[in-house]
């Protein structure tokens, strides 16, 4: 019998590989390796904040999603590829041969050397940095104290979100300080959206600090370099957010990278040097210009084309290139409100939340996880819950 097929990483690009391999006919047998119990859909993570949506609907189990579709899963993490024995080794002290290898661990939050960054912050990407900001709402606004500051570092998508959300839920029990090393927030997405940001900020008196450099963390203080500034600044803090960068960490392996630790890889996902693995998703790096985004759009698209790719290769097949397609930007700007850019549609406030949720919906994964959600949103518009 052939060796598995191995997906390593159970984010957007490597859930979704796994399930569309699935649906080939005569696949080897499928292994996801992911250590969290749960898949986050991470763009719904501000409404689970909020509590504009529950925690089932986006955060559903493994062995829920992939029950039915002969995808095993080894809740465990890869700590190194063999490509010349074929074989890869967990942390947890497996060895397990391989036939193909999809790399898809994505990226986590890079504190660019800033001391105090690992010690003193927390980022939003998991149930658990959820958990602690609800309670740390909770708590400034039982306890309310006059100057009461919160600040989220780096004014791209994730920050801007997260600024916006932070202000509705606080309700004036602390100043939300946004700070920006560059010159403006949002600096890539769409004219459109990034004026809509700017006027959600000003509405909810989010601070925004552009050319504003983090020197260093301690505990409830930030020291930062405003430009032009002569001295740095000392910012008192209830909390401190960090949004700022993403660095890659793939599995340890003979694989060429670049410096933020992205996996090298051909036009058709294949790592470069490496014929039988594969790579997708915010730890890939594709040829493409401009780079493509840091987004779930992206895995989304290379899901399938990965799966296609995988299974040519085994048949000695011709391998496809992947080709972007840009759908659009969606941004989520407090409850209840979203800005939506694309497809010939430019749109913002309550309906455009709306529309942002249903296209969303689209993209659950799994049959029956979005007929649910679906479902009760349908119920709450009627008033039935």
């Amino acid at each position: 019998m052939l060796a598995p097929i191995v997906i390593v990483g159970g984010g957007f690009g490597g859930l979704y590989t796994a399930l569309e391999l699935a649906k080939r006919p005569n696949h080897p047998p499928l292994l996801l390796i992911e250590p969290n119990g749960r898949f986050i859909f991470l763009p719904f993570l501000y409404e689970l904040l909020s509590g504009e949506l529950a925690q089932w609907q986006l955060a559903p189990r493994y062995d829920n999603l992939l029950a039915g579709h002969g995808i095993g899963w080894l809740k465990d993490r890869v700590s190194q590829i063999n490509p010349e024995t074929s074989k890869l080794y967990t942390a947890g002290g497996k060895e397990i041969s391989y036939s193909r290898v999809v790399i898809a661990t994505g990226a986590t939050p890079f504190g660019f050397g800033v001391p105090g960054v690992q010690a003193h912050t927390q980022g939003f990407h998991s149930l658990s940095d959820v958990e602690r900001l609800q309670a740390l709402i909770k708590q400034l606004k039982n306890q309310p104290q006059p100057l009461q500051k919160i600040a989220v570092v780096g004014a791209g998508p994730c920050g801007v979100e997260l600024a916006c959300k932070l202000a509705d839920l606080l309700q004036g029990a602390a100043v939300v300080e946004l700070l920006e090393k560059g010159p403006q927030c949002l600096p890539n997405a769409k004219a459109f959206n990034r004026n809509q940001a700017l006027q959600a900020l000003q509405r909810r008196d989010v601070r925004l600090r552009c050319h504003c450099q983090v020197l260093m963390v301690a505990a409830n203080e930030l020291q930062l370099q405003q430009e032009g500034a002569d001295l740095p600044e000392k910012l008192t803090t209830a909390a401190v957010i960090w949004t700022a960068g993403q660095i890659s960490k793939p599995p340890d392996g003979a694989f060429a990278k670049q410096t933020n630790g992205k996996l090298i890889c051909l036009a058709n996902l294949q790592v470069q040097g490496h014929p039988e693995i594969f790579s997708l998703g915010d730890g890939a790096s594709v040829p493409h210009d401009p780079p493509l985004p840091a987004t779930a759009q992206v895995a989304f698209q290379q899901a399938p084309v990965v799966a296609r790719n995988v299974m040519h290769s085994l048949a000695a097949e011709p391998l496809e290139d992947f080709a972007w397609s840009d759908l659009g930007e969606m941004l989520s700007l407090g409850v209840g409100e979203a800005s939506i850019t694309g497809m010939g549609i430019t749109l913002a406030g309550p309906l455009a939340q709306q529309m942002r949720r249903w296209a969303y919906l689209t993209r659950l994964p799994g049959e029956q996880l979005p007929l649910k959600v679906a479902a009760g949103w349908l119920g709450e518009l009627a008033g039935f819950s």
